[in-house]
């Protein structure tokens, strides 16, 4: 088979793998800010439920976490009689997320206790509830701070998609191996991958600096 044969059933993967990067992406994100805020928050429960939730996702295997979702997730559903299925796009989309998120909320958590105490104790003296302290003072001054880190973490998301394919799931890489065991063309197909995945990197690093340019000038202009 010529290489131009290839090039759809791969775009095909690739697609997959885009919107899986960018739902488990946002996804992450959300609980990335939701752990980050809790771990520093002064109420107990939020701050315990935080930080279990970041050492275990931080802590265990990102394979293992989806194979447990798909896999192990269905039998406890049946043994308590309740149906916990998931379809393979949500449990990818669903590990990946988990798992950015608790590499995210220490990012979160660390831009938001580098803003210097004495921020904190001028917001103190004109009164401003908790709240306030976070949405005026807090997070104009993190979320900068956060954005670098973010962009890694997002490109390093993209890569960790090439897993799902191990729960049949049709990204690029399940394409890809459906290919090289047709065709047994594994140089070309997996250095067509491999630029594959090198274009998106690209397009998503240049994606998060875009972000990293406007943030700033948001920060510029709330100061």
């Amino acid at each position: 088979m010529h290489w131009t044969e290839y090039l759809n059933p791969l775009l095909q993967g690739a697609w997959v793998t885009v919107q899986l990067t960018f739902y488990s992406t946002i996804l992450g994100a959300v609980l990335a800010f939701a752990a980050g805020l809790g771990k520093t928050s002064p109420n107990m429960v939020l701050r315990t439920i935080s930080i279990v939730y970041i050492e275990v996702f931080r802590g265990t295997s990102l394979l293992v976490q989806l194979f447990w979702l798909y896999f192990a997730l269905p039998l406890l559903g049946q043994a308590i009689g309740v149906d916990l299925r998931l379809p393979p796009v949500l449990a990818g989309v669903l590990a990946l997320s988990l798992n950015i998120g608790a590499y995210g909320a220490e990012v979160v958590r660390g831009a938001i206790q580098s803003v210097t105490k004495d921020q904190y104790e001028a917001a103190k003296a004109l009164n401003f509830t908790q709240r306030q302290t976070l949405w005026s003072v807090s997070l104009p001054q993190a979320i900068p701070e956060m954005m670098p880190p973010f962009g890694n973490l997002a490109v390093q998301n993209l890569k960790d998609t090439a897993l799902v394919s191990l729960i049949s799931l049709s990204d690029l890489a399940f394409r890809a191996e459906q290919l090289r065991n047709f065709t047994q063309d594994s140089t070309t197909i997996y250095t067509m991958v491999l630029l594959m995945y090198f274009g998106m990197a690209l397009v998503l690093t240049a994606a998060m600096k875009a972000l990293e340019r406007y943030v700033g000038r948001w920060r510029a202009a709330k100061a």
